[in-house]
């Protein structure tokens, strides 16, 4: 499959997320890049979707605002494409499963390894479900990232033994946004997805400060922001590049850190 799962060896991995066409094309284009020169190993590029059930107010809010200057999946890709004239880190699609289904399996993954986009995160499909994609994944490369939660109970065996990529580890329950609490097991559930699979793990969903990031670098492989550098793009709008860069050296400055005071 891809090489996602080698950028996580001897290193804690970064991975912000940005969703596509907020506040602009350019921006989009601007900010992926700003996120790679900034220290990101991975940028995770949001779709947006009419009805994105895993995420929260801010993140919703965003996709309100790119669907309000007109993004469509075409748009997306080209957003990519403009981004690979700068940058060649590594990225992944988050996207809902209807978005894939609609414009097909096969050319959507095509299109992907086209691009460069190793991976897929598809927070609306359920494991079971998965196999209707998996021909084109397997055709051209591309990892179905799966998700893992405190909920996972008897399911997290199986998902993480067919695990490609990296594991998403979910930090609590409900959806996305910033918060200040975590699921109290996650070093336990961590540890149990290590009994069955050399595939690295990343938590998100809730992680927003550099304290919180060292914190969940301490227990994965990798940490996954988004809501927070979503908010910044909200409130920066254009201007949203520099404090975009600004604070994913933040977090990797404190991640690095985390790991130094671990050795």
């Amino acid at each position: 499959m891809s090489n996602l799962t080698e950028i996580f060896k001897n290193h804690k991995a970064f991975i912000p997320f940005v969703v596509a066409d907020d506040p602009d094309f350019d921006t989009t284009v601007a900010n992926i890049v700003a996120l790679a020169d900034g220290g990101a190993d991975i940028v995770e590029v949001g779709i947006p979707f009419s009805d994105p059930i895993a995420d929260g107010a801010v993140i919703q809010a965003a996709d309100l605002r790119a669907f309000a200057s007109g993004v469509r999946t075409k748009t997306v890709f080209d957003i990519i494409a403009e981004a690979r004239k700068q940058t060649t880190v590594p990225i992944v699609f988050l996207t809902y499963l209807n978005i894939v289904f609609k414009y097909g399996y096969d050319a959507f993954c095509q299109k992907c390894q086209a691009l460069g986009v190793s991976g897929l995160v598809i927070p609306d499909m359920p494991y079971e479900s998965k196999a209707e994609i998996m021909p084109a994944a397997n055709k051209y490369g591309i990892d179905i990232i799966p998700l893992i939660t405190p909920t996972s109970g008897h399911r997290i065996e199986k998902i993480a033994k067919n695990a490609t990529g990296f594991i998403y580890v979910v930090s609590s329950l409900g959806i996305t946004g910033e918060r200040n609490e975590f699921f109290n097991g996650l070093k336990d559930l961590v540890s149990e997805i290590k009994n069955y699979t050399d595939v690295p793990t990343a938590i998100g969903f809730g992680v927003y400060t550099p304290e919180q990031a060292k914190t969940m670098a301490s227990i994965a492989d990798g940490v996954i922001i988004g809501s927070a550098i979503v908010d910044i793009v909200a409130r920066e709008k254009q201007a949203a590049p520099k404090a975009v860069e600004a604070f994913t050296k933040a977090i990797r400055s404190a991640m690095d850190e985390g790991t130094k005071a671990s050795v």
